[in-house]
């Protein structure tokens, strides 16, 4: 699914206008039907409900809404700010404006001056129409007071669009001072950015996507650099077993990983890989790790290293069709020099995470040995070891789009939307976690399955995007079972042929 910035999101509604072709004010009328129809099963008809509209399209969207809601029974209070210079609106809120005057609304206030807000209570509930996500700056004076205000009074806060006082992308200045904070967020055709960065969450609240019939035409030529990977999109982009195959038509991996005390990383990775569909997995771990492995994955190829308690060198032999490196591996002198000199003959595809990332945060020139289209795996604190400090979700994601595209590599970027940021630019955000996987050895197992897609063949871009979402899809199938605080890094494993069956049924 194609995400747009606020810019290419003005360009959508106008192509759809001429391509429909339809009114703006019609346009947004379906907005409003969509809106009414959801806030019709949230909120009942007796609640005490008051609706704060901005001067531009958001405040229209919102007049329109309490006209229909208005048709449904309910009694909203209605604040409409008409205060910009000139006392100026909207060509289309205006128009609302006088649709609800025509309706009928008792409780229908204008407000182009001073304005002292109504008693709000905690059982109340407030839609949010004030501002959209084309906001230019922070808001001040009387609108981030009334914002305050709004946030202050326990309300059951529900926001058209997106929260007022929050940006469409970026939000280097957002406060709980100046934005508002719903618990429920409508917001029209596809998400925001913003919406996927964790700084922004205690804004949104619950997120709804309403569909507003946006013309499917210019949905498809209006051009972007950001997705959301969806389950059809996965499910045709899995391979078919063929009848007559054998194990080596499935790949080889190669997974170094494990030091002494820590081969749960390397078992973990190597039960993801094994029940991800790769024919053979080797694992390359320090002598000490034999009878573990043997024990604990009797179906992997144990490759010993010659060190005892640490990986001291990495083959990179051809009878291996990718290789995962990093789980548990350590970062010390020896494991760095022996990344160095596996990149510098490597020819097959790579994944690098966990101790392999913390080897090129203590060894930054390792990157230029990085082959093209290697995968790097970092949760938002790996990203930081290995380039500096960053503010906020929204810095970390313009830096690995950075790395991406400077080093021709792929940076999936760990979190609760996963961005898959690829070397020509674009990012994919994935649709599938939950907080259960917030466990222990879950990266191990992400590595282990980006690692056998590879292994099998896939193309660096679709087995990072196809392994963030089949790891997510087997976290929640897990999570719907067990219950997040169960949920381990184990259970994710799991539960891997139940997302394999559960993507393959969404295949048209």
């Amino acid at each position: 699914m194609k995400l747009f910035t606020t810019q290419s999101t003005k360009l959508l509604d106008q192509l759809t206008i001429e391509y429909e072709p339809i009114a703006s004010i019609d346009l947004m009328e379906r907005a409003a039907q969509a809106l009414t129809e959801e806030i019709s099963k949230t909120v009942s008809p007796e609640r005490h409900l008051y609706i704060f509209a901005g001067p531009g399209n958001n405040g229209g969207d919102a007049l329109a809404t309490a006209r229909l809601l208005i048709e449904r029974g309910y009694r909203p209070v209605v604040y409409l700010f008409n205060t910009m210079p000139n006392h100026h609106l909207s060509a289309d809120c205006a128009r609302n404006r006088d649709r609800l005057k025509e309706k009928g609304c008792p409780d229908f206030y204008e407000i182009s001056s001073q304005f002292t807000p109504p008693v709000i209570q905690p059982d109340d509930v407030v839609v949010d129409g004030l501002f959209g996500a084309g906001l230019r700056e922070p808001l001040s004076g009387g609108f981030a007071s009334l914002v305050r205000y709004i946030n202050e009074s326990g309300a059951f806060v529900i926001a058209i669009d997106i929260p007022s006082g929050l940006f469409g992308e970026q939000n280097p200045d957002a406060s709980p001072d100046r934005v508002i904070q719903a618990a429920l967020t409508l917001t029209l055709q596809m998400p925001k950015l913003a919406f996927f960065f964790a700084e922004n969450a205690r804004y949104t609240g619950q997120v709804k996507v309403l569909d507003i019939g946006l013309h499917p035409r210019a949905i498809a030529e209006t051009e972007t650099s950001y997705y959301l990977t969806t389950v059809d999109d996965v499910a045709r982009r899995l391979h078919t077993r063929a009848k007559f195959s054998d194990k080596r038509d499935y790949g080889h991996l190669l997974l170094a990983a494990g030091q002494y005390s820590m081969m749960g990383a390397a078992v973990l990775a190597a039960r993801a890989a094994l029940h991800s569909g790769a024919g053979l997995v080797s694992v390359h771990s320090p002598r000490c790790a034999n009878l573990i492995l043997q024990t604990a994955v009797p179906e992997a190829i144990f490759s010993p290293d010659k060190g005892e308690e640490h990986i001291e060198e990495i083959p990179a032999h051809p009878r291996y069709t990718a290789l995962a490196i990093g789980p548990g591996m350590g970062c010390n002198t020896t494991s760095v020099s022996a990344l160095m000199h596996l990149l510098k003959e490597l020819k097959q595809p790579l994944v690098l995470d966990a101790d392999a990332l913390n080897c090129i945060a203590q060894e930054q020139s390792i990157l230029r040995y990085l082959p093209s289209r290697t995968i790097l795996t970092p949760h938002s604190h790996e990203l930081e070891r290995m380039f500096g400090p960053m503010n906020d979700d929204a810095a970390r994601l313009k830096c690995a789009t950075h790395v991406a595209t400077k080093y021709d590599i792929i940076v999936v970027l760990k979190g609760a939307h996963t961005a898959v940021a690829l070397p020509d630019g674009s990012v994919h955000f994935n649709s599938t976690g939950n907080p259960g996987m917030a466990t222990a050895g879950s990266g191990d197992v992400l590595t282990g399955i980006i690692g056998s897609l590879l292994a099998q063949g896939y193309p660096p871009e679709e087995a990072a995007i196809i392994g963030v979402f089949l790891h997510g899809t087997a976290g929640d199938i897990a999570s719907q079972e067990e219950g997040e605080e169960y949920v381990t890094a184990g259970d994710i494993v799991t539960h891997l042929g139940q997302a394999f069956k559960q993507i393959k049924a969404n295949r048209i």
